[in-house]
């Protein structure tokens, strides 16, 4: 873990120096009860996290895609999903 490791508290009561630390490539990690729960991070490396996320999930896809298994269309899954979410009742 990065040795910049606050409390909730101490986060709340400092937010501008760990939001200028950021700006300045330093991560703050925020724990609760000693558990890591969020991080204040610069924001290059929280676009780069979820442009990595939406390869990953883009490879995913395409490797099921290419499994030849059964596809649906999105209206299909939608549907699917507002029956699940109301009973059965479409």
């Amino acid at each position: 873990m990065t040795d910049n490791t606050v409390t909730v508290r101490e986060a709340r009561a400092h937010l501008a120096d760990h939001i200028n630390r950021a700006e300045e490539g330093v991560p703050t990690v925020i724990t609760r009860n000693g558990a890591p729960v969020a991080a204040v991070v610069p924001i290059s490396d929280f676009e780069a996290l979820e442009e990595a996320a939406d390869v990953m999930l883009a490879r995913d896809a395409e490797a099921v895609l290419a499994e030849g298994g059964t596809t649906v269309t999105m209206a299909e899954l939608l549907a699917d999903l507002f029956t699940e979410q109301h009973g059965g009742a479409a």
